[in-house]
């Protein structure tokens, strides 16, 4: 009897091998994009932990100068009640109802020395207490200072009548406002100028950053005022694609998530040849920014 024996053909061989290294291929590309996303959400995680130590350290910064500003007065005042006291001692040997006014007004003197330093107290455990508290709208003003002296020209306008916000909210939208001046620093560099507005209506609030990123850019990297124009140029298709593009992204995920907690409309996208834009728009803010959205029924 004859054997068969199985003939192995060389296409059929080199499609195995190519199979087995397109799946590698691919598997490692899937590997460090993962990697790759990872890096870019510990990068903007430690950029908000920067910039939230740099605002806390600026207002334990301004809280310690009004300490030290109290602290001299009290210690001023304390001297001077030591030396009118010394006075009233001797005065009571001859003169005991002038010691007796001296010892009434040391006792007026001494409450308000007392009150200077329970002020000191008071800033510094307002200090202790502050510095494990979320931060919120409060800081703002202290966000945009960080940011500006990192490179980014902020601008600032709010309308309309600020009501009281839950905590949650709050730091929700001072969240947004974070990672949106962050990326526009990091996407547009240093000379970049962003556009900050608060809109606050009856019921809600209208958050809109713009920023010049692409001009800025292209103004640093361009060698002539043609070649800056050049950079900056756009066309209708590219408006169109502005418009219709979706933009992704772990920071721009979490700013949309945290938008649509507490009822929030949230968007993204180029301003060809200008920079980025985003907005969240909060309609039903004000009675509603607690429990939005939750189900409490479970």
């Amino acid at each position: 009897m004859m054997r068969k024996v199985a003939v192995v053909v060389p296409w059929q061989v080199l499609s195995v091998v190519l199979a087995v290294l397109s799946a590698a291929l691919l598997l490692l590309w899937l590997l460090a994009a993962l990697r790759q996303r990872r890096h870019r959400f510990d990068r903007s995680a430690a950029e908000r932990v920067r910039i939230d130590l740099e605002l806390s350290l600026a207002e334990q910064h301004g809280r310690l100068a009004i300490i030290r500003e109290l602290q001299d007065i009290a210690v001023l005042s304390l001297a001077r009640l030591i030396t009118r006291a010394e006075g009233a001692r001797y005065t009571a040997q001859s003169d005991p109802s002038t010691a007796v006014r001296a010892a009434t007004a040391l006792v007026e003197d001494g409450r308000v020395t007392l009150a200077d330093l329970r002020r000191v107290l008071t800033i510094a455990r307002e200090g202790e207490s502050i510095a494990t508290v979320a931060p919120g709208l409060q800081s703002a003003r202290n966000l945009f200072g960080v940011m500006r002296d990192a490179g980014l020209a902020v601008g600032f306008t709010e309308s309309g009548d600020r009501f009281p916000l839950k905590p949650g909210a709050e730091l929700a939208i001072y969240r947004i406002l974070q990672s949106a001046l962050a990326n526009a620093l990091k996407h547009g560099g240093a000379g970049t100028e962003a556009r900050v507005s608060f809109t606050w209506t009856q019921d809600g609030l209208q958050l809109l950053i713009d920023d010049d990123g692409i001009r800025a850019a292209a103004q640093r990297e361009s060698a002539s005022a043609t070649d800056f124009a050049a950079k900056t140029a756009y066309t209708i298709d590219d408006d169109l694609r502005a418009l219709s593009e979706s933009i992704s992204g772990a920071g721009i995920t979490q700013m949309r998530e945290r938008a649509q907690l507490f009822g929030g409309i949230f968007n993204a996208g180029t301003v060809p040849g200008v920079g980025f834009s985003v907005s969240a728009v909060f309609p039903s803010l004000r009675f509603h920014n607690g429990v939005h959205g939750v189900d409490l029924s479970r």
